[in-house]
């Protein structure tokens, strides 16, 4: 007669293991339906109008429920926004620079205005949306966002080395003009604002030349802008 080891009733290694990983499987398919069902809320209704008790109707769950996976909405809404922009960062940084410093700063920026196709709900969520909290609540959980950063103004440094803008260009204030200027074009499109006849394509490469042109001519100093330099990593606070 085969015993096997082991008293009765106790799990052997490899079903607790498989247990496990069900019970983890069954945690991150939940954590995951949460956020798809938060993004999309927010997106629709905006993030102040979204409640706790709205997303777990909405997943069929109870608000405690929730509440395991995420102590509050402000936990959700940070968890989206770093899947938003790790998503725009590892888009930005996998680029290889371009030959010509001023058609790399074009392409740098039209990748945030596709990334606003692309992913318009974290797009709409982390740059239009003025009642989400502020990033630099969390800071070091979006660290990465310095590299974007260096990367930016390392990109525009070629620019001025190369003599093709004045070296008293400041860098910070010509990437927030940059950046702004994007962002409204796709802010713009995304909420229907252009006539049928306007191209919002062809605009937003349009207003990258002509910003790209100004600065040759104006250069952009710190003191220009209100709120100080750029600082990508915190840029929600801007």
């Amino acid at each position: 007669m085969f015993i096997s080891e082991g008293t009765a009733g106790e799990s052997r290694p490899a079903e607790r293991g498989s247990r496990q990983e069900r019970q983890q499987q069954f945690r991150d398919a939940t954590r995951r339906a949460i956020l798809d069902a938060a993004l999309g809320l927010f997106a629709v209704d905006g993030y102040a109008s979204v409640s706790i008790r709205s997303i777990a109707a909405k997943v069929d769950y109870s608000p405690a429920a929730i509440y395991s996976y995420f102590p509050s909405k402000d936990d959700i809404f940070f968890a989206l926004a770093e899947e938003g922009l790790s998503l725009l960062v590892h888009r930005e940084l996998s680029a290889e620079p371009m030959a010509d410093p001023l058609d790399d700063i074009r392409a740098m920026h039209w990748r945030l205005y596709a990334f606003s196709k692309e992913q318009p709900q974290y797009f709409a969520l982390v740059f239009l949306d003025r009642n989400v909290p502020r990033i630099s609540r969390d800071y070091h959980r979006f660290a990465f966002m310095s590299d974007l950063g260096t990367t930016m103004r390392s990109r525009m440094q070629r620019c001025l080395d190369a003599g093709l803008l004045p070296r008293t260009v400041h860098i910070d204030a010509a990437l927030r003009l940059l950046f702004a200027s994007v962002i409204g074009f796709a802010g713009l499109r995304m909420s229907n604002r252009l006539t049928p006849t306007e191209d919002p394509d062809v605009l937003v490469r349009q207003a990258i030349d002509i910003m790209l042109a100004g600065f040759e001519r104006h250069p952009p100093t710190g003191s220009d802008l209100p709120g100080g330099p750029l600082d990508l990593s915190r840029h929600s606070d801007c």
